[in-house]
């Protein structure tokens, strides 16, 4: 546990940044840069100094991350995954913390034994924590990672893998020393594609296939194309058929306009809410103007009885055991 001066020495070399990486946006309020220095070169000392026990205690090993060269535990057990939970799970591997954000949730899916911890949490927080390693994601820049690292060590994935969800699992197996598990995930996870996309190509065939969220408050839709990481296997990995509009896409979604809606003539729609679950009493009036919309009544997909509402908090994820529950979801609505 952190002592009060560590926390003190800390909380200015982080109480901005670690924030500003947690939401994504990277803003940051003004700060004399001497004052910041010196405080960053107070904080590397102490926890250098405070470290020293656990260095002796834990043996480690230097590995190439995305920034370059840094030391990880080779056996650590407080393992913070920041929003890689899910690869985390399917490695067996129990994080630390849940990450969860006041405004987004968390990956409720994963249904994890673990308590939370607040994207937005102060540095002191932070040091309570105290983990072991810190495994990060596209979301952390240089400045970032530099100022994450006077926690924990902090791996920061390679950005090549961070859109294939094999290159992350493995990436993520080799730094805690068990390939081995990555080789077997990967293995079982291929044969349910394969399988799953056996039963769908023999139960819509070519048939389109759209997938739309509901964005609550906006009262907007949002048509996700095929590079988009949350639904691209769908049609990568699982052989569906994208709507032409979906699979001419450049853009991961698009918006689209109350003329364009009855556009969106696919033979099959599935539908998840920006936020929450489709019948909470938040999102009802969002709900309600869809479905009184007569353009959304007359797509074929809703006339047809081919729309699918899923669950956001997997339909919005782009996580190996994400896409293992696509697959049950695609089955369950779509087969025999």
């Amino acid at each position: 546990m952190a002592t009060r001066k560590q926390t003190m020495l800390v909380a200015g070399a982080l109480a901005l940044t670690v924030l500003a990486s947690a939401c994504g946006n990277g803003e940051k309020a003004a700060e004399p840069e001497a004052s910041k220095t010196n405080a960053e070169q107070a904080a590397q000392t102490e926890t250098e100094t405070s470290n020293k026990g656990n260095e002796a205690a834990l043996e480690y090993k230097t590995m190439e991350d995305e920034f370059g060269e840094v030391k990880v535990p080779v056996d650590p057990q407080r393992i913070v995954g920041l929003y890689l939970e899910d690869y985390l799970s399917m490695l067996d591997v129990d994080p630390a913390v849940q990450w969860y954000h006041p405004s987004w949730g968390k990956q409720d899916y994963l249904a994890l034994d673990a308590p939370e911890f607040d994207a937005t949490s102060t540095a002191e927080a932070w040091l309570e924590l105290a983990p072991d390693l810190i495994l990060a994601d596209g979301a952390y820049d240089a400045e970032k990672y530099a100022t994450l690292s006077k926690v924990a060590p902090v791996y920061r994935l390679h950005e090549e893998n961070l859109l294939d969800p094999e290159a992350i699992l493995k990436e993520i197996a080799d730094v805690l020393g068990i390939p081995d598990k990555a080789t077997e995930a990967i293995e079982t996870y291929n044969k349910t594609m394969e399988q799953t996309k056996e039963k769908l190509q023999s139960a819509v065939g070519d048939e389109t296939v759209a997938v739309v969220r509901l964005n609550v408050g906006e009262k907007t839709l949002a048509l996700f194309g095929i590079t988009n990481r949350y639904i691209g296997n769908i049609y990568h990995q699982m052989g569906l058929t994208p709507h032409p509009w979906a699979r001419d896409m450049e853009d991961y979604h698009e918006v689209l306009s109350e003329e364009s809606i009855g556009d969106l003539d696919a033979d099959h729609i599935i539908l998840f809410v920006s936020n929450g679950a489709w019948d909470d009493p938040a999102n009802q009036e969002s709900v309600a103007s869809l479905e009184s919309n007569p353009i959304w009544q007359s797509l074929p997909a809703v006339k047809n009885g081919n729309l699918y509402v899923m669950d956001r908090t997997h339909w919005q994820s782009g996580g190996m055991k994400a896409n293992l529950m696509k697959a049950e979801d695609l089955l369950k609505a779509m087969t025999p």
